[in-house]
């Protein structure tokens, strides 16, 4: 099931932000998108996951977005916002059951598969030991990994994370990064809105380079994030290095 953008537009107080925005993601996969501040990465996730009105088209499985029931749409779709917040005092399960919440008629009690769903979510992110714990009491990094339980709990086709890596440290960013990528070796479609051009390339097999709204480049990760796209988009020079399964990284070393 691909997710798909046609000539999207997005307007935002008088500035075009988005500009007839044509791509298609595919399942399986972990596509990120980058691009400087103002590209217009974070308004694009918002119109692929329907939260926003655009011009154009966003289709999933070939269906329209904006046409959808806004239950079957959040089955279809998980999207993770920036700074995600859980807004009340709950314990970490509390916040994990409110991603059933689209699988359920209104005040309908939890069943055995909304119950199923909640601990393979937990077990997916390994947070089962934070299960009966307040959210305000979390760390940063175990809130991120529950906020991501709740999503996952949604059991959803696609998952919309905008920059799941905020005010993390760098441990806790490995792992997030690596708890999305097994949802796509799993089959979910990720999209990830990224600013690290190093996790880019190790995390993704696709990468969406914006640049004014529109698309700079897009395709495989090594084919996108070489030093000419790089310098043309974000002014920057890289040097290149390996990680330890011989990935190409590209690190910014100075201005171009």
């Amino acid at each position: 099931m691909d997710l798909s953008a046609d000539r999207v537009g997005v307007r935002l107080g008088g500035r075009v932000v988005l500009d007839e925005l044509s791509v298609r993601f595919a399942a399986g996969r972990v596509t990120a998108i980058l691009g400087p501040n103002g590209a217009g990465k974070s308004t694009l996730v918002r119109a692929l996951a329907g939260l926003l009105k655009a011009d154009g088209d966003v289709q999933i499985g070939g269906e329209p977005v904006a046409g959808l029931d806004p239950r079957k749409r959040a089955r279809l779709i998980g999207y993770l916002p920036q700074d995600a917040a859980v807004h009340w005092n709950l314990r970490a399960r509390e916040a994990v059951a409110l991603g059933r919440l689209p699988h359920r008629s209104p005040y309908a009690a939890e069943s055995s598969t909304d119950r199923e769903a909640i601990a393979r979510a937990l077990a997916e992110t390994a947070t089962e030991h934070l299960a009966d714990r307040s959210i305000a009491t979390l760390s940063g990094g175990e809130r991120a990994r529950v906020l991501l339980a709740r999503a996952l709990a949604g059991e959803p086709r696609w998952l919309l994370a905008d920059e799941p890596l905020a005010s993390l440290d760098p441990a806790h960013q490995i792992d997030i990064l690596a708890r999305l990528r097994a949802q796509a070796v799993a089959g979910r479609g990720v999209v990830l809105v990224l600013h690290d051009l190093v996790h880019a390339a190790r995390a993704a097999d696709d990468v969406l380079l914006l640049e004014r709204g529109g698309v700079a480049a897009f395709g495989a990760a090594r084919e996108v994030l070489t030093p000419a796209n790089l310098a043309r988009v974000f002014g920057v020079v890289v040097a290149e290095a390996r990680d330890a399964d011989g990935r190409v990284l590209p690190v910014p070393v100075g201005r171009a």
